[in-house]
């Protein structure tokens, strides 16, 4: 006997004997219901877990007390390295501060950008005969 002849044969058998043991033995309902409760049931954890509190938000200083602290930090600066280290050229002077470590936390193409940069001006870009070019 080939084993297709064989396997046309035990087929249809072995499938009725799972399908009588499923459904009428109540396996199947069994496992349901099982399933069922598992879903209901809420998840037990081991430690629990507290709650994370907001995080505090400061108001942000005005631009004068910004200032007046950049200024006061430039001076101690210069204090420490001394002021005639460099012939008494001030070498903080036109430095912008670096950007705040919020500003360090983006993600993107631009994260490294400064926000107040003004970019590339694009506004003759289609002043120009394009027709002629394409």
């Amino acid at each position: 006997m080939k084993r297709s002849e064989l396997k046309k044969i035990i087929k249809p058998m072995v499938a009725e004997c799972i399908k009588e043991s499923l459904l009428e033995d109540g396996i199947l309902s069994t496992v349901i219901s099982e399933v069922v409760k598992g879903m209901n049931s809420q998840m037990m954890l081991e430690h629990p877990v507290a709650p994370i509190p907001p995080p505090q938000k400061n108001p942000p200083p005005s631009d004068n007390e910004v200032s007046k602290k950049l200024q006061e930090t430039k001076k101690q600066m210069l204090s420490a390295i001394g002021n005639d280290a460099y012939n008494g050229v001030n070498v903080f002077e036109g430095t912008k501060p670096a950007p705040a470590a919020a500003l360090q936390q983006q993600h993107g193409a631009l994260k490294d950008t400064d926000p107040h940069d003004a970019g590339v001006d694009i506004s003759g870009l289609f002043n120009s005969n394009w027709s002629k070019l394409v």
